[in-house]
């Protein structure tokens, strides 16, 4: 459930799920002109959201005989409630459970 949080926690993925969710596949370049960022940048958003289990990815070969990576959304359904939070919290490695910062300390 992290892993899938922590992908949900950037709004370019969120913008690429918007889109993919309304298109229902594109192709990577097709994704990066409608959302406006280079295709590297893509790459490295659309890896966090496969490596999360909500997108899948798909080479075709186009009519012309290009290669093209297709993406879509797999479907999910995220139950968000104070007991699957602290089922995630009961993941996280020890050291990050419970530092404090130093700012926090003085508050």
């Amino acid at each position: 459930m992290l892993e899938t949080l922590a992908a949900l926690a950037n709004p370019h993925r969120l913008r690429i799920l918007e889109v993919l969710h309304a298109e229902g596949r594109a192709y990577v370049s097709q994704l990066a002109r409608k959302l406006g960022i280079s295709r590297p940048l893509l790459h490295l958003h659309l890896k966090k959201l496969q490596d999360a289990g909500l997108v899948l990815s798909k080479m075709e070969l186009s009519q012309d005989g290009k290669s093209l990576n297709y993406f879509e959304i797999v479907m999910f359904d995220i139950a968000l409630n104070p007991a699957s939070v602290a089922d995630a919290a009961r993941s996280l490695p020890l050291s990050t459970k419970y530092e404090i910062s130093e700012r926090d300390k003085h508050e």
